[in-house]
């Protein structure tokens, strides 16, 4: 094979190589050691161009001074950048700026013998180091747009016996060969960094504006990718009952996108829903409107005690009357309050209260359906409007208080392509009064209830349709398995244990974990360290959490670590993990 061939050769093989690799800085070190290979180059730098039209030192090597930095050496280039402009004007005065700003291979005999270019920077560096600069080479690296895009730099060509001499007329048009080929694979090679840059930035903006959304999240959606890459970390260096496990580059990046949308859906859930705080809440608090009535309920009553009085009625009797009713609608509204907290368990006999207030009665004269909302005049049409005046309960379920689902949900239909396995509520809300007094626990009805846990349907719809690449495929399962059970009956899908992935295992004890112990949740103070291991103890009991990875979890310290970080100095108490360890 003939010296052309092999070097044709040569450059094809380095072009192969060149399109394989994905890591900017292996990439980048490739292109020069090549091309000082190619060069027979002593010295040899590379620059990249910034938008800011600086050259940037990426990689610096010399072979005679043992000089290796940038690149993957993890050795910083303590060099500023070249300015290829100062103050407007071109600096064509250092060769490198004036190779990109031309898109010139500039080729030097000798670096001390040129007028046309400055280099009192490098007679100062061979001064401070005793090194000698010769020639020169500087190759601008041009991508398919013919957009200069960087610049190779060699310096000092050497023959056989190691002197110094110019690069050959028959060597430069291999480097130019080769920094061609280099600035394509280059130049896509950012575009995918840059891809993956804005990638990340959307997933963190998505993450944070749902934590934005709501003081009940908090933090939620950043904390939990950090602690569930903690403990997949411990997996993966696990040589127990995780020996078999680990995660290649791209499936760590998988978990790190499916981690940070866990809760994507949660912008589909309306935010008087997730914020609650009493059971006749909705955009506005309902327990206003319902204490209208009470006042007009009193008013009514002694109206008709002063028209008894004046008819001619027993005034001592009547006045002594009308005070115990009037005491009687401030008990009763009193309790009415009470129970829109939410905070105890109703009993029987308190729902029986509710209903019996409700059948009190108060006067009506004008048209309710006058000035409202399109929807709602929708939903009074089901009804013929009443007589006026009319009488109307203190507290009910109209008709009106129902809505139905205005959209196919796709957890309801047992066909879906998800492979969701959920029982949907009939009617989408409903606003009844005493429906939503007599919530048993809490301040949620069953249709927000299920709203709220529609979120993870959400998600996993939301990214199901997204197209992601071969590598990132497992996304929407990763993301959307957090609130599965291991004994199946988890939402959305009801998977096992052995259906589930490690990942979204994993997920499931960081969701669980950051909520027991977040101290920013304006609903519930924050549950100590000991406790919340205590409660995650019991939910490995009842097959709702992975045992061998809350034993990792414990026995890895990732828990402590995760606590030293984000917990309140006073949440910090002991935990005896032996007692957990079972």
């Amino acid at each position: 094979m003939s010296s052309d061939q092999t070097s044709f050769k040569r450059l094809i093989d380095i072009g192969i190589a060149l399109s394989a690799e994905k890591d900017t800085n292996k990439l980048m070190e490739t292109i020069l050691l090549e091309a000082k290979d190619i060069g027979h180059a002593d010295g040899g730098t590379l620059y990249r161009r910034t938008k800011e039209d600086q050259l940037t030192f990426e990689i610096l090597r010399n072979d005679s001074l043992g000089i290796a930095q940038g690149g993957t050496t993890g050795e910083d280039i303590p060099i500023p950048p070249q300015e290829m402009y100062i103050d407007g004007v071109p600096n064509n005065q250092q060769i490198v700026c004036n190779a990109a700003l031309s898109g010139e291979t500039l080729n030097i005999k000798d670096a001390y013998d040129s007028t046309e270019f400055d280099f009192s920077g490098t007679k100062r560096f061979d001064e401070g180091t005793g090194y000698r600069t010769k020639s020169v080479l500087t190759v601008p690296l041009k991508n398919s747009q013919d957009d200069v895009i960087g610049v190779l730099q060699l310096l000092n060509a050497q023959d056989e016996t190691g002197e110094v001499i110019e690069f050959s007329e028959e060597i430069q048009p291999m480097i130019e060969a080769l920094a061609s080929q280099a600035a394509v694979a280059l130049d896509n090679a950012i575009l995918i960094e840059a891809q993956e840059n804005l990638l990340d930035s959307f997933i963190t903006l998505m993450a944070r504006a749902v934590d934005a959304k709501s003081p009940y999240t908090g933090g939620h959606c950043e904390r939990v990718p950090e602690l569930t890459e903690m403990l997949t970390k411990a997996a993966c260096e696990d040589k127990g009952t995780f020996g078999w496990f680990d995660l290649t580059e791209d499936e760590w990046y998988e978990l790190h996108i499916g981690a940070w949308l866990h809760d994507c859906g949660k912008v589909t859930t309306p935010e008087y829903v997730v914020d609650k705080a009493t059971k006749l809440e909705t955009i506005t608090d309902r327990i206003h409107e319902v204490r209208m009535r009470f006042e007009v309920l009193k008013r009514e009553k002694i109206i008709e005690c002063q028209e008894k009085i004046i008819a001619g009625g027993d005034a001592d009797a009547l006045k002594k009357e009308l005070d115990t009713a009037l005491c009687q609608v401030d008990d009763d509204f009193e309790f009415i309050a009470e129970c829109n907290l939410g905070g105890e368990f109703m009993a029987d006999e308190l729902v029986d209260r509710v209903k019996q207030i409700a059948t009190q009665t108060w006067t009506r004269t004008l048209d309710d359906r006058k000035g409202i909302a399109f929807e709602e005049a929708k939903r009074k049409e089901r009804e013929a409007p009443k007589a006026l005046p009319c009488q109307e309960p203190l507290l009910a379920d109209r008709i009106d208080h129902i809505i139905e689902h205005d959209a196919v949900v796709h957890s309801a239909d047992p066909d879906n392509p998800y492979g969701f396995k959920i029982e949907v509520p009939e009617h989408k809300y409903n606003l009844g009064e005493i429906y939503n007094l007599c919530i048993g626990r809490g301040t949620l009805t069953d249709e927000e209830r299920f709203k709220i846990n529609d979120h993870i349907v959400q998600t996993i719809v939301m990214l199901d349709s997204l197209p992601f690449p071969k590598h990132l495929e497992r996304v929407p399962e990763i993301a959307g398995g957090h609130h599965e059970k291991m004994d199946g009956t988890g939402y959305p899908k009801r998977l096992t244990g052995d259906e589930m992935s490690v990942p979204a295992k994993v997920m499931a004890i960081a969701d669980v974990f950051e909520a027991l112990t977040a101290a920013d949740r304006p609903y519930k103070a924050p549950k100590t360290l000991s406790d919340s291991i205590k409660i995650m103890s019991f939910m490995v009991k009842d097959q709702h959490l992975d045992p061998d990875l809350f034993r990792l979890f414990l026995e890895s310290g990732v828990y402590k670590d995760y606590a030293d970080k984000y917990l309140l100095p006073s949440q910090l108490d002991e935990v005896d993990i032996q007692s957990y360890l079972y």
